[in-house]
């Protein structure tokens, strides 16, 4: 664990040619073609020069704010442009019981560091508002709710715009959930950019089981300005962990090593400056446009950094595939991907019963059943039930035994948000349609918290009847996601699978449908297999035909029983026979 003791930790900063800060506060933050210096350890400064309060470290802001400021000189006059205020354990729940509140802390540390920098005539200096965890886990692991962990965060963001914070930091982070609360508390209540970094394990994971590739999916799509990796680890041991996180956005990438390990407990790391420094071109090669340090670097690494990075050129932009994930596991929608089917009370009575009796734990069930899914589909809408409260209840249990990804499935913007909000990871949204009055409310919800969308191709005149006027009613889909801030590799399109047995034509006009859309608009689609065979006997061999056909029409998402082994056989015939490489190796494992 971090010795934190208030620390603060300075950054490097690699500044990328292109603006990818989407915030007010991007003129300040503007990427550059040089580097940028952040200061270094405040804990190891500060506990050289004072005791320190063992249960609040951050009173001394007030109780010395001289020491403080000439701490952040020190740091200034060594080249910091950049410096984090002493505000990394400032939060409602920490301060229980405290003579302090989070308005007074964030202010004075900030007026310390802003001090600083007009000490030494530097205006040009910018002062990150630092938040660390919480010290309290969220709900399932511990007691506290999103929502209440939400608006401790909301209390320290607000006060760090208010006393004039040019960005926020959210650093050394476990849990996903809790530091997507951060996120969202600060792009809903500030206009400043948000940086966030997680502490990882040798093992690639947090401590609360967070893969790095997940960590780096889901600050993306919430926004983040910069996502990254700071503490726990030596610069050697991050190197890989990063050039993983590279894979998976395309943010600047932040990099704060540790100095190494603490020698026999003391406050002194086993890795020099020169030593650490050495991985800093490296990293800048894997994709890092911020490199900094942590816990045990001084000044002394600031410039030992600063000389290994000089006249290096910067990193080429990067390409990334879109990909949707659990707090634990990733899938990358580069391949035909399985979504399973079974969540949903639509004629299974079983299932739609025990919902109505409250018994939401009825859906672990399905949800071991469908071990076979690359995903699963997430649909708890009964007329008679409070849908949001069940599914924000559900997506809590489903994500408390299982790590795939989910997609929250419903036609009540309410029960999306719910569902949404409580998911922790990036999943997908199904679905809006090419309404307008639906576009103008649920695009927003897949921008907010990062979805993937689901458009159906239907709007206010029905169901169409032609595949030329599905491809027109997704094409507006597109353009109108792309209008509210989306990618297009972030939309899927579900051509709509009809009943065959009362649309007799429409089957092949779906197909038609789902080629036209990979052709015309190169985004992913969708569909429900199963749909297509309602009212028929022998359902699954339709169901298996109808699968077949669309994959080599471009279906990439089919919507499915994953159990059903008529139907996967047919996956994999198809896969293999259309030339993909995940085809072979699944027809290959089949008797493994």
């Amino acid at each position: 664990t971090c010795p934190r003791m208030g620390a603060r930790y300075f950054l490097l900063i690699f500044m990328c040619k292109s603006d990818t800060i989407e915030k007010n506060g991007e003129d300040e933050l503007q990427m550059e073609n040089r580097c940028f210096l952040l200061d270094g350890g405040m804990g190891t400064m500060l506990a050289s020069r004072i005791d320190m309060p063992a249960t609040l470290p951050e009173s001394v802001n007030i109780t010395h704010p001289d020491i403080l400021t000439d701490i952040h000189r020190a740091y200034i006059r060594a080249g910091a442009d950049y410096i984090y205020a002493n505000t990394f354990g400032v939060n409602g729940h920490k301060l229980r019981g405290s003579d302090y509140t989070v308005d007074q802390l964030v202010g004075a540390a900030l007026r310390n560091a802003k001090a600083a920098a007009a000490a030494e005539g530097r205006d040009n200096v910018k002062v990150a508002l630092d938040l660390g965890p919480l010290g309290e886990m969220l709900e399932p692991m511990g007691t506290l709710t999103f929502d209440e962990a939400y608006e401790l965060f909301r209390e320290a963001v607000v006060a760090g715009e208010k006393h004039g914070a040019d960005l926020i930091v959210f650093e050394t982070f476990s849990d996903l959930l809790e530091l997507k609360a951060g996120l969202l508390a600060a792009r809903e209540h500030t206009s400043l950019p948000v940086f966030c970094t997680m502490t990882f394990t040798e093992s690639g994971k947090t401590f609360a089981g967070v893969s790095v590739s997940s960590a780096a999916v889901t600050l993306t799509a919430l926004g983040a300005s910069a996502v990254g990796i700071n503490c726990s680890l030596g610069p050697v041991q991050i190197y890989p962990m990063i050039q993983e996180m590279a894979r998976y956005t395309d943010l600047p990438l932040i990099v704060k090593a540790n100095a190494g390990l603490p020698k026999d407990g003391a406050a002194v790391y086993d890795i020099g400056p020169e030593v650490f420094a050495e991985m800093a071109p490296r990293f800048i090669e894997a994709g890092a446009a911020y490199i900094g340090g942590c816990c045990g670097t001084t000044p002394a690494y600031i410039s030992a950094i600063r000389g290994a990075v000089e006249g290096l050129p910067l990193p080429p932009a990067r390409k990334v595939q879109s990909a949707v994930c659990s707090a634990r596991e990733t899938v990358a929608l580069d391949r035909v991907r399985i979504v399973g089917e079974q969540i949903n009370p639509s004629g299974r009575d079983a299932f739609a019963d025990a919902l109505r009796a409250g018994m939401t734990d009825s859906v672990l069930d399905l949800v071991f059943a469908q071990e076979n899914a690359d995903m699963l589909d997430v649909n708890v809408s009964l007329p008679e039930l409070d849908e949001p409260a069940v599914m924000r209840e559900t997506v809590r249990l489903i994500q408390s035994v299982c790590h795939k990804p989910l997609q929250i499935d419903s036609a009540n913007p309410a029960a999306m948000e719910a569902g949404l909000r409580a998911c922790n990871g990036r999943p997908v949204l199904n679905s809006v349609t090419g309404e307008d009055a639906k576009l103008s409310i649920i695009l927003p919800l897949a921008k907010k918290y990062g979805a993937v969308v689901v458009g159906l191709t239907m709007d206010e005149a029905g169901l169409p009847d032609t595949a030329e006027r599905r491809l027109e009613i997704a094409r507006k889909i597109v353009e109108r996601a792309e209008a509210f801030g989306l990618r297009r590799r972030d939309v899927v399109i579900d051509c709509l699978s009809l009943p065959v047995a009362v649309y007799p034509d429409q089957a092949a006009e779906t197909l038609k449908a789902v080629a036209l859309v990979k052709r015309e608009l190169g985004v992913r689609t969708m569909l429900g297999i199963s749909n297509i065979s309602f009212g028929m006997p022998d359902r699954e061999r339709i169901n298996a035909a109808f699968l077949t056909m669309a994959i080599a029409a471009g279906l990439d998402l089919p919507i499915l029983n994953p159990e059903s082994g008529q139907v996967t056989d047919a996956l994999d015939a198809a896969l293999l026979l259309c030339g993909a490489e995940q085809g072979m190796l699944r027809f290959l494992r089949r008797d493994e």
